[in-house]
C-alpha cells in the first residue's frame, strides 16, 4: 500500500515527538559533515567523529547491528580522514582525483562477498531482520568512506546508491527522522558531485 503525503507527514510528526536528543544531535552533525565535505573543509571530520559516536548508540537501539558497527568505523575513519586532509611540511593537501572503473568493479565484487559472509554471521548470532542488506550497506559504506578520506571523486556516486538503499531501510525500521536526513543527503550529494567536479576541471586546466 503506497504511503500518502498525509500519512508520511503524520509519521514524521510522530517520529519527531519520539526521537531522542541523541539522534537529533547526530543527524544535525551528519548534515554539517556533508556540507563541510562538499567545501573540502577539514572540519568535516570533526563533525563526522562526534556524529558517528552518537549514531553507534542510535543504530544499536534500532537493532541495526552492522550499522552500529559501521558508525564505530566512521569514527575511526574521521581520525584517519583528518590526518589525510591535513597538509604537512612535507606533503601538500590532497587533491580531488579519479579512480579507474576497474578498481570500483573489483571493490564491488569484494563487497558482495563480504556482505554474504557477514549475513551468515548475523543470521546465526543476532536478531537482525535484514542481514544481507544491512551487511551490503555496511561494507559499501566502509569503501565509500575510504574514498572520501582519499578525495576520490567517485565517492559521491557510491554514496548516492548507498543512501538511496539506506533511505528505504530506515523507512522499514521506522527511523523517520533519519529518513529525512538521508533525503537531504541525496540532495547534497548531487551538490557534492558538481563541486568536486569543478576541482577536477580546475586541476586539469592547471596542468
Amino acid at each position: 500500500m503506497p504511503v500518502t503525503l498525509d500519512a508520511l507527514s503524520t509519521h514524521l510528526a510522530q517520529a519527531w515527538r519520539e526521537t531522542g536528543r541523541v539522534e537529533i544531535v547526530a543527524a544535525a552533525l551528519a548534515v554539517a559533515y556533508l556540507l563541510l565535505a562538499i567545501r573540502q573543509s577539514i572540519l568535516c571530520w570533526v563533525a563526522a567523529f562526534v556524529s558517528s559516536c552518537l549514531y553507534v548508540y542510535v543504530m544499536f537501539h534500532a537493532r541495526l547491528y552492522m550499522e552500529s558497527a559501521l558508525n564505530a568505523f566512521y569514527a575511526a575513519m574521521a581520525i584517519y580522514g583528518f590526518r589525510q586532509w591535513q597538509p604537512t611540511g612535507e606533503h601538500a593537501a590532497l587533491a580531488v582525483h579519479r579512480w579507474p572503473a576497474s578498481r570500483h568493479f573489483a571493490a564491488l565484487a569484494a563487497i558482495v562477498v563480504l556482505a554474504a559472509l557477514s549475513a551468515v554471521f548475523l543470521r546465526r548470532y543476532t536478531g537482525s531482520p535484514s542481514p544481507f542488506l544491512d551487511s551490503l550497506v555496511t561494507w559499501s559504506s566502509v569503501f565509500a568512506t575510504y574514498l572520501v578520506a582519499r578525495k576520490v571523486y567517485e565517492n559521491w556516486h557510491w554514496w548516492f546508491v548507498i543512501d538511496a538503499v539506506c533511505l528505504g531501510l530506515y523507512v522499514w525500521r521506522h527511523l523517520y527522522l533519519t529518513v529525512l536526513l538521508f533525503a537531504i543527503y541525496l540532495t547534497l550529494i548531487c551538490v557534492g558531485v558538481r563541486e568536486w567536479r569543478r576541482s577536477l576541471v580546475g586541476a586539469a586546466n592547471a596542468t
